[in-house]
């Protein structure tokens, strides 16, 4: 159905607006940015499979001294299911959980 993203920016207490995200699917590379929300809507259409979304937070917090990419790579079983794949970063630390 639809795969969206939300990256918070845990060491500022906010969301992180302008991050670059990298989705790969099926050979595949989108790019897509978080706008001021800390928001990005990735596709509309979620076909099965294997994806992988990289966040750029290196670029972000302007320092690549630990955290430079996050790849979170998951399973897309349900194509008529809404996927939201929620980032939690500091420069040195992040998580991720299937959102709703």
């Amino acid at each position: 159905m639809s795969l969206s993203t939300h990256v918070l920016d845990t060491a500022h207490g906010r969301p992180a607006a302008g991050v670059a995200i990298e989705l790969r699917h099926g050979g595949g590379v989108t790019a897509a940015m978080t706008d001021a929300d800390g928001r990005a809507r990735l596709l509309e259409d979620t076909p099965a499979g294997e994806y992988e979304l990289t966040f750029a937070v290196g670029d972000y917090f302007g320092e690549r001294g630990f955290l430079d990419r996050v790849p979170v790579r998951f399973t897309i079983a349900d194509p008529e299911a809404h996927y939201h794949v929620p980032l939690l970063v500091s420069p040195w630390s992040y998580s991720t959980y299937r959102g709703s």
